[in-house]
């Protein structure tokens, strides 16, 4: 992995760990899902534009439409569309966390489900993750969080699990911009269907809205997935999933740092358990070095 691929990894991790942050400021003062499918809709239009000027075209392969119909659905409609739906009831940190560990169940799933091979340094990943999170959600609990919403954000990280597995080796092909921008507007479409059958379209206009809805729009929307379908390109799915291993500890460290919310010595401890066994697990995964 060299050192281009390493700083795209650490980007990416940053800046989609900070959609937890951005998100509850929106839905603090938005409908959830009318403004993630407007936002969708407005990143489609930025990425399909600017996928044209570059050259891009939108006759993709078989492999690059499942890709982006997959995603579009599991990712932005249902992924981040739950995610954006139980923050308004549970913290940034508490979605960050759960959503963390989609590489876990990708590893479970692809080890019980698929017959893929997890080493014995995968398996006690495995178990010291999900042991992170038990400890944090056992916190958590004991403070009164929200219950439907934990269980929301349990259902959006399965989502993204089932996507990552479906279209493992379909990213390549190039026009990544172009794929980016059409998978906005299958998000788009399909929750400006759910947003009226679900909730009460609101929208009160305040600067932290305009704020946080134009940096969701542009990082998270655009590059953040521009960059991962890129690095996956570069340097395939399971070494580009390695830098899940720090969406626990940027998420976290963002929500405590822009919206105050209180980490207790559990919380600290169980980011730190479950990043380890995040890393742990992701190593594991790693194909073996061919000898000279």
């Amino acid at each position: 992995m060299d050192l281009r691929a390493i700083a795209m990894g650490l980007s990416f991790a940053l800046i989609w760990s900070s959609a937890f942050t951005s998100a509850r400021i929106i839905v603090a003062d938005a409908s959830p899902l009318f403004s993630l499918a407007l936002r969708f809709l407005i990143s489609g239009v930025i990425g399909v534009a600017i996928a044209r000027a570059m050259g891009q075209s939108w006759h993709l392969t078989r492999d690059q439409w499942r890709a982006t119909i997959l995603f579009g659905i599991c990712q932005n409609a249902l992924y981040l569309g739950l995610n954006f739906y139980a923050m308004q009831t549970v913290e940034a940190s508490v979605a960050a966390i759960i959503a963390s560990t989609m590489p876990l169940l990708v590893a479970l799933t692809g080890w019980l489900l698929l017959g893929e091979k997890l080493r014995a340094m995968g398996i006690a990943g495995l178990l010291a993750g999900f042991a992170g999170v038990a400890l944090i959600m056992s916190s958590r609990i004991s403070a009164g969080v929200d219950m439907f919403g934990v269980a929301l954000c349990g259902m959006a990280a399965l989502a993204l699990t089932f996507a990552t597995l479906a279209v493992r080796g379909a990213t390549s092909g190039g026009n990544f911009m172009m794929v980016v921008g059409l998978q906005m507007f299958v998000g788009s479409a399909t929750l400006f269907v759910a947003a009226p059958l679900f909730e009460t379209i609101y929208i009160h206009p305040t600067v932290p809205l305009a704020l946080a809805f134009i940096y969701t729009t542009l990082f998270p929307g655009l590059l953040a997935t521009l960059i991962w379908f890129t690095l996956l390109n570069r340097i395939g799915a399971i070494r580009a999933a390695t830098f899940h291993f720090l969406n626990p500890v940027f998420g976290v460290a963002i929500a405590a740092a822009l919206l105050g919310e209180k980490l207790g010595p559990m919380d600290v401890i169980g980011v730190g358990i479950t990043t380890l066994g995040i890393l742990a697990v992701q190593l594991s995964r790693q194909p073996a070095a061919n000898p000279a």
